[in-house]
């Protein structure tokens, strides 16, 4: 792309149109996105491990009332919280699509001699195996799935697991994913970031779309040594309380339960999203 196709694109994109997510599965970029998600000066990619600390020990305590058993985490990352999980004596098995967190988190299990085991897979196609206690999908990603894709991975995610075992799902509010698609457009300049180790200038642009409830966001990687123009960008699907409700028991869910955190209570500086556990029957 150049500057002028920036000048002149759409101005209201269709959802999952122009690009349907941000390359996690690149090795470059995936690497960049390593580094955001081991920052202790953040919460964007992943949040600092002191948070994670506390919302693993409320998931070991409250959601599984503290008896181990196994442990789907789909969009693992680095596997900061099936690591703290294996550490409890759980035996974790993770789902990512970036090669280089997948690496970094078998590492982390040899290097420990965890009981994880890692999957380098698209949620959408991968094999989820069976007889789970618990499956988890948290931080948003459910909402940045077409609605199809996302009934496919909770239907897949309750096949998973074991009769009585539960669900975590940490999916994004309605309220948020309208505000990000209502957002003005920004720019900023970096000397490297996550979306490129040079120079380079980001633009980005929102768009909600109302009549699908679907915010649509698109950033512009300009070079700027070159001019050289990159696009990336994702879709989020908005759900209320009650689509999510409904999505969770037309998958066979039972016993929903809509938290306002992963530790249960509201906390300080976390916006946007909401805890659902439910079950599936006995």
């Amino acid at each position: 792309m150049e500057l002028l196709d920036v000048v002149e694109r759409l101005s209201n994109p269709a959802p999952w149109s122009e690009v349907d997510k941000i390359p996690w599965d690149d090795p470059d970029f995936s690497e960049r996105m390593l580094r955001e998600h081991l920052s202790q000066q953040h919460d964007s990619a992943s949040r600092r491990f002191e948070t994670i600390d506390l919302q693993v020990a409320w998931i070991h305590s409250t959601v599984l009332g503290g008896v181990p058993t196994r442990v789907l985490d789909l969009g693992c990352g680095p596997g900061l919280y099936a690591s703290r999980l294996a550490r409890l004596g759980y035996t974790c098995q993770g789902i990512d699509f970036s090669p280089a967190s997948i690496v970094y988190a078998e590492a982390t299990s040899q290097r420990e001699g965890l009981a994880c085991s890692y999957q380098h897979a698209d949620l959408r196609h991968a094999g989820y195996g069976s007889g789970f206690g618990l499956t988890m999908l948290i931080f948003g990603e459910f909402n940045a799935f077409r609605p199809a894709d996302a009934r496919t991975i909770l239907s897949k995610a309750y096949t998973a697991l074991a009769p009585g075992g539960r669900l975590l799902l940490e999916p994004h509010t309605f309220d948020i994913v309208r505000e990000i698609g209502l957002a003005p457009a920004s720019w900023y300049s970096s000397p490297a970031g996550l979306f490129s180790d040079l120079p380079h200038i980001v633009i980005t642009d929102n768009t909600w779309r109302e009549e699908e409830s679907v915010a649509v966001t698109r950033h512009y990687v300009v070079d700027a040594a070159t001019g050289e123009v990159t696009r990336h960008g994702q879709s989020l699907q908005a759900y209320t309380d009650e689509e999510y409700r409904s999505l969770l028991a037309e998958c066979g869910f039972v016993n929903v339960e809509m938290l306002p955190s992963l530790t249960g209570e509201p906390v300080e500086g976390e916006y946007g999203l909401l805890a659902i556990v439910a079950e599936k029957s006995e």
